[in-house]
């Protein structure tokens, strides 16, 4: 046979890994769900209906798992932020509603507490004045804290001497 009739390997693009091992690639560093492995993989895909599939066969060996991904979500976040913008983040992975209703009620009843750590860690004494006050309720707030929470925490800081 000669060398000629062989089909000459294309340079530079080296290997392609197919959908489901980019998906997998991407699954091994963190908790995906299935919407956002559509969005990330769509650019690769090649022929329609290809990524469809792969995650299908993804979802059903339980390597796409939408609880994993909740569960992963709130323990990274929760001693970070507040419910409202850890809500925000489920949502924007198109996880079922339901499912983020139910695992935001237990972060609302933390709420004071994580964010009176979150406070500390920052600031960790009571605001001099008033600029200095609205600094930190704005830094609390951005951060996905409730107003209440917010509230409870700043103006407890100047009432509580052991938090200073």
């Amino acid at each position: 046979m000669n060398a000629e009739a062989l089909p000459k390997p294309r340079q530079g693009l080296g290997f392609q890994p197919t959908l489901k091992g980019r998906a997998l690639r991407l699954l091994a560093q963190r908790e995906y769900s299935r919407q956002e492995l559509e969005r990330k993989l769509r650019p690769f895909e090649e022929v329609p209906g290809e990524l469809a599939k792969a995650l299908d066969d993804l979802q059903a060996k339980d390597f796409i798992n939408e609880q994993r991904v909740l569960e992963s979500v709130v323990h990274r976040r929760a001693s970070k932020l507040g419910t409202t913008r850890i809500k925000q983040e489920l949502q924007a992975k198109g996880l079922d509603p339901q499912a983020v209703s139910e695992a935001l009620l237990g972060l609302r009843e933390t709420e004071v507490d994580r964010a009176r750590e979150v406070w500390r860690k920052k600031f960790g004494e009571a605001a001099a004045d008033a600029n200095a006050r609205a600094k930190q309720m704005r830094f609390l707030l951005t951060r996905g804290f409730s107003a209440d929470a917010v509230r409870r925490v700043v103006s407890g800081a100047e009432d509580d001497p052991g938090c200073a």
